[in-house]
């Protein structure tokens, strides 16, 4: 993985997505948020401040695309949900809750060293990348519409 501090090239997607790196990109500090996209053959996260991080795409061994549940609010809505009578607090927490794409990757840095990165991705932005670095050759497994199907009475021979 190379860093670059200036030079851009134009994008291959149509737009880069929001993402936080939570770990795992070299020269990235931990839960920086910033653009996640695919230019040319790499993968590349662009900081809102500081130096790009660049994975050639063909260097990823593996993506793993999931949906995490996480609740916001911090310690304020914690208090407010153990403070309201009658078990309101439970009703809070249904809408105190926001879903997220996570895209985990297993690359393979210059030095033939294996590492992950982790990158956190607002609902749904997570499809359109995992379409682009299927169509590169990238191996992804996760979050897939191609589930065992059931069959129905009317299916059934």
């Amino acid at each position: 993985m190379s860093q670059d501090g200036g030079q851009a090239k134009a994008p291959d997607s149509a737009s880069g997505v929001h993402a936080t790196a939570i770990l795992g990109l070299e020269g990235i500090s931990n839960n920086a948020t910033g653009e996640l996209s695919i230019q040319s053959d790499d993968l590349v996260f662009k900081p809102a401040q500081g130096p790009i991080a660049r994975i050639p795409i063909g260097s990823i061994q593996g993506v793993f695309l999931s949906q995490e549940d996480k609740e916001v609010g911090g310690t304020s809505m914690a208090l407010g949900r153990a403070a309201t009578p009658f078990g309101g607090g439970r009703v809070i927490g249904l809408f105190a809750h926001k879903k997220y794409d996570v895209l985990t990757l297993d690359y393979i840095d210059s030095n033939g060293g294996f590492h992950g990165a982790i990158c956190q991705l607002n609902k749904g932005e997570g499809q359109p990348l995992e379409s682009e670095l299927e169509a590169k050759g990238v191996h992804v497994s996760g979050l897939k519409d191609d589930a065992p199907r059931l069959e129905t009475k009317s299916e059934v021979k």
